[in-house]
């Protein structure tokens, strides 16, 4: 009895763990990126630096994508899971509209910025954030064959480039380089429809597949 009892748990288990796994990979991964994107909304209030605003817009619009991902695997739909993915690359396209709206107004209406040591951390915390969330989602959805988590780690690693550009950002505004603020911001909205069209091809394969 006990024997056929674990058998049948056994069989059972396959859709179950494979949700549980999902489950944990993006809930982990959201609380990474929860705690870094709230370290850099505070020093974007007190620097107000585009370059910032642009990798918290993108960091958010990250974190977001854990709730269909999260549906898809509490539900243990495949089909739900292909709709997430494509949930996922429409919320970094998204971000990619407001960060380059933000940088295009900062350039036409220049503003100081300021705290620039807090930045330069601001994007070291991003960096951080972002690679630890790369590895949680990359491993796991290579683990559970899921293109919609692998487009999503992939998504964060480069994040994790972009935010270093926060970092560029302050050591240009510390050498009186004050356009460079918003035409980083710029350089950070063409790096994230980079990824919009990577994970776009990543999830349609996956679709497909």
């Amino acid at each position: 009895m006990t024997e056929f009892a674990h058998h049948s748990h056994g069989l059972i288990d396959d859709s179950v763990k494979r949700s549980r796994e999902g489950l944990r990979a993006v809930s982990l991964a959201l609380l990474v990126l929860a705690l870094a994107a709230a370290a850099q909304a505070a020093v974007f209030a007190a620097s107000g630096s585009v370059a910032l605003l642009a990798d918290l817009i993108h960091n958010v619009g990250d974190a977001s994508t854990a709730l269909p991902l999260g549906v898809a695997f509490a539900l243990r739909s495949a089909r739900a899971e292909r709709w997430a993915g494509l949930a996922v690359v429409v919320a970094i396209f998204a971000s990619a509209c407001v960060a380059g709206y933000e940088a295009i107004y900062r350039l036409i209406h220049p503003r100081e910025v300021e705290a620039l040591g807090a930045l330069a951390a601001a994007g070291a915390i991003g960096f951080a954030g972002n690679w630890a969330a790369a590895g949680i989602r990359a491993r796991a959805g290579r683990r559970l064959d899921s293109p919609a988590l692998v487009a999503d780690g992939a998504h964060a690693r480069a994040d994790a480039y972009v935010s270093l550009a926060v970092v560029a950002s302050a050591v240009a505004l510390a050498v009186g380089l004050q356009a460079a603020d918003p035409l980083i911001g710029l350089g950070i909205t063409i790096v994230i429809l980079r990824i919009t069209r990577d994970s776009w091809k990543t999830v349609r394969g996956g679709h497909s597949h």
